[in-house]
């Protein structure tokens, strides 16, 4: 048994250990190998000279398929972009209309409450109105149209006499006769002296 063992374990050792390669074979490997390494570079370079040549012979066709594709999105960028403008545009003109609509609401509200409380005010103190002056420049142009109707008929009769007064002729006028020489004066007649008065005779006193 214990030799068994010892072939066994000889013939396992001996098929671990790797058979020594031929330097000849090696050789031819190696040959082999670089030949490949050389065909395959060859063709990535060929590859890469026909893929220059390629893309010089297709750049501008190439390039101006790249500037159509670019401004094709550039229009429909546009138009989207416009027509997002657009409805910012509305919306936010929309907003603005309400807001002033009610803010215009509320100011009418605030004045008419205002006017109210002053005119109450002013009630209140005795001072006249808005409606109450408005009677008021009414009733005055009433009283002046039926003052100038009054005073329309007095104006006619003076211009009525007038009328006729003018149809009467004018008088012939007549010669003045010569004026009359005025008479010679008389002499006036002399005054009389005033002779002087007597005097008073004086009563006697008694002795």
């Amino acid at each position: 048994m214990a030799k068994l063992k010892k072939t066994v374990r000889a013939k396992a050792a001996s098929a671990k250990r790797p058979k020594s390669a031929k330097p000849a074979d090696l050789q031819a490997k190696a040959e082999q190998m670089s030949r490949s390494i050389v065909g395959s570079a060859q063709q990535i370079w060929m590859a890469g000279m026909g893929a220059f040549h390629r893309a010089q012979g297709e750049g501008s066709k190439m390039f101006e398929a790249l500037v159509k594709e670019g401004m094709s999105i550039e229009q429909t960028t546009r138009k989207l972009a416009t027509g997002k403008v657009d409805a910012v545009r509305d919306a936010v003109e929309d907003r603005v209309g309400v807001v002033r609509e009610r803010a215009v609401d509320t100011w009418d509200r605030l004045e008419n409450v205002f006017e109210t409380r002053v005119q109450r005010a002013l009630n209140r103190l005795g001072v006249p109105g808005r409606e109450d002056l408005a009677e008021l420049s009414k009733r005055v142009n009433e009283l002046n149209a039926e003052l100038r109707k009054l005073s329309k008929p007095a104006a006619a009769r003076p211009a009525k006499a007038k009328a006729a007064a003018k149809p009467a002729r004018k008088p012939t006028a007549k010669k003045k006769p010569a004026a009359a020489k005025p008479a010679a004066r008389k002499p006036a007649k002399p005054r009389k002296a005033a002779l002087p008065k007597a005097p008073k005779p004086v009563a006697p006193q008694g002795e």
